[in-house]
């Protein structure tokens, strides 16, 4: 799967934060502030975001932990990280950027006080191993945070599910000229584990002494908070 993912971020990624700023109405931006805030970042704190895509988390990040604190962004795919200097750049902000695989980092373990992933973890083809993975680089009583859609229920659990299925792929069809993205990324997100269901992948990674779940908007999305042992 993760050849297919990558050549499919690839061929969105010029177009990808437009087209997520107009399918979410900008909500993405209040989920995550949700994140950092979860997170317990502080000023001085060192952070990892995994599949950071063009950067926008790193960015938050980076303006909380300031001048005095170190953020990484990684990801998978080197053209979605091709705009992400810029971007912090423009945003007088000094993040480093790698291109990595999150189930196979290149990074000291306990190198870390927070690693997150935003609306990545579902694309990754071992989620266990990913939990794993990010504990790793993480000290002992550090957090990673893992931002993940999740499925709404009742009344507007079935309009979320018309719009994803439906306005979506039109919608992002039409932006980047790859419809089938747009497709696959609702369709992974109503299989991919959540809530109560995403807390048992936590378990079986061994990795972590508490873990919590936070719904976003009636649970259309999910902040997953584990404290590493």
């Amino acid at each position: 799967m993760s050849t297919e993912v990558r050549q499919m971020f690839s061929s969105i990624a010029t177009r990808y934060d437009v087209t997520n700023e107009v399918l979410s109405l900008g909500i993405h931006r209040l989920w995550r502030r949700s994140a950092v805030k979860l997170s317990g970042a502080k000023e001085g704190s060192h952070v990892l975001d995994c599949a950071t895509g063009t950067g926008d988390l790193a960015l938050a990040f980076k303006r909380k932990v300031g001048s005095t604190g170190r953020v990484v962004g990684t990801d998978f795919c080197p053209e979605m990280l091709e705009s992400a200097p810029a971007k912090a750049a423009k945003a007088g902000l000094e993040v480093e950027f790698q291109v990595q695989d999150a189930m196979a980092l290149t990074l000291p373990d306990n190198s870390f006080d927070v690693a997150s992933i935003s609306f990545g973890i579902r694309n990754v083809d071992d989620p266990v191993k990913c939990l794993q993975e990010m504990a790793r680089v993480v000290r002992p009583g550090g957090r990673v945070v893992v931002l993940e859609f999740g499925q709404p229920t009742g009344p507007y659990g079935a309009l979320f599910r018309f719009y994803s299925k439906t306005v979506m792929p039109a919608i992002g069809g039409l932006l980047t000229g790859n419809r089938a993205a747009y497709q696959y990324l609702p369709r992974t997100a109503a299989a991919f584990p959540a809530g109560d269901r995403f807390l048992s992948l936590m378990d079986q990674a061994g990795a972590y002494s508490e873990r919590a779940a936070h719904p976003l908007l009636f649970g259309t999305a999910y902040v997953y908070v584990g404290t590493v042992r």
